[in-house]
Order: C-alpha cells, then structure tokens, then sequence
C-alpha cells in the first residue's frame, strides 16, 4: 500500500493578482521581471490592472501626485477590496492619512526595499498583515483616538459603529440574557430591545444573534 507523500492533499496557494506602478519604466521593468519569476504572484498588464487585488506603487519620494495616482487607479478597480503597497522615500503624516482611504495597507522604504522584502509586503496583504514605519502607525493611532474622542463618542458610537446601547444590549446577550431579562436590566420594553437587535443585524448583515454578538466581540466592542 502507497504511503501519501506529506502535503500532498494540502490546497495549492492562490497567486496574488499584483499591478506594479512606478516613477520610470525601468524601475518597473526590473520589479516586473522579478515578481514575474515568483509562483507565489501573478503580475498583471496595464490592460487588467483593474482586476489587481494587491497595486503596488513605486516612487522615488512620495508626492501629492503619488497619491493622485492611487486614487484614480482605486477609482477604477473592479475590485472594491483592493489594496495597495508604497514604496518610497519621503513619507509624511498627510500622505498616510490620505492613502490608507484608497486602501493602502503598506509602506516600505525605498531605500530599505529589495526585491525580496517588497514580495514580502505584497504577499502579507493577503493574509491581513501590514508593514510600516513605526511612525507611520504612531500617527494613525493618533488619528483612531482623535475620530474616537471628536466624532464616536459625542455621537455615542464605537469604532465598530455601533451605539452605546447597542452594545449593552449585545453585552448581555452574550451573557445569556433573553429578550425579557436584557429589558428588565436596562429598563426598556421587549419590543424596544427587539428593535436594537434587528436593526444591528440588517445594518451590519449578520444572520441571528450570535452573529451579532461574535461581530461586536471581533471589532472590540465587546
């Protein structure tokens, strides 16, 4: 009886559909050329760029017109979760605050990248993972706890967008609370904390209340 080899049921990974954009031809030619050897990348023509899950930008030193780029070409993806790598000098506060708006989850330094480290970047987008510069995530944390302190809280939202009492409903459900018993403890009427659940179930798109539960205990509300 034949032994099967190990791994050999494991599924084959999918290729990152990458576009490669750049300040000169030649520096787009020679990342194009290497990625192009790499199984685990599929680098697309000028004519599918729209169909990239992963754009990444190279640039001398980041600009207003870099950012300009990124934009259009976000503007015109068929895919509405695309994201995007920079590479480049010159990064500054505004810039990251701008870009990661068109979905850009990555920043590498020009002048520490090489082709293996930038490979790296693009393949870690699909497994959710970003890389940049300390103060790069120092500046958007600062930016999360400003939206928090000037925008959720006067509103009494979370940044998972739900309101407060959204939440304490939620809090008790994953408690084990029924409808009945979370009314009582918050002093509202069952049709009241019905209410609050449909309507955090069809804004947010969860099936039932453990869903709903599971999604605020995801995003931190809970």
């Amino acid at each position: 009886m034949s032994v099967p080899r190990a791994g050999a049921d494991s599924p084959t990974p999918v290729a990152v559909a990458v576009a490669v954009l750049a300040d000169d031809r030649l520096t787009r030619q020679g990342v194009v050329a290497h990625l192009g050897s790499c199984p685990e990348v599929r680098v697309l023509g000028a004519e599918r760029q729209h169909e990239a899950e992963v754009v990444l930008v190279l640039a001398n030193r980041i600009s207003e017109d870099t950012l300009d780029l990124m934009a259009r070409v976000a503007g015109g993806s068929a895919n509405n979760d695309v994201r995007f790598v920079l590479v480049g000098d010159g990064v500054r506060e505004q810039h990251v605050l701008r870009a990661v708006t068109f979905g850009m989850v990555s920043v590498v330094s020009r002048r520490e990248a090489d082709f293996d480290r930038i490979l790296r970047a693009i393949v870690e987008v699909s497994k959710g993972r970003l890389e940049m510069p300390g103060v790069a995530l120092g500046w958007l944390v600062a930016q999360l706890r400003s939206i928090h302190r000037d925008v959720l809280e006067p509103n009494g939202l979370t940044a998972a967008g739900l309101e407060h009492r959204e939440v304490e409903v939620l809090r008790l459900l994953s408690e084990g609370l029924n409808t009945m018993e979370i009314a009582q403890r918050l002093n509202y009427s069952e049709r009241t904390v019905k209410n609050i659940i449909h309507s955090v179930l069809t804004r947010f798109k969860l099936r039932n209340r453990a869903h709903a539960v599971a999604f605020a205990v995801r995003t931190g509300a809970l």
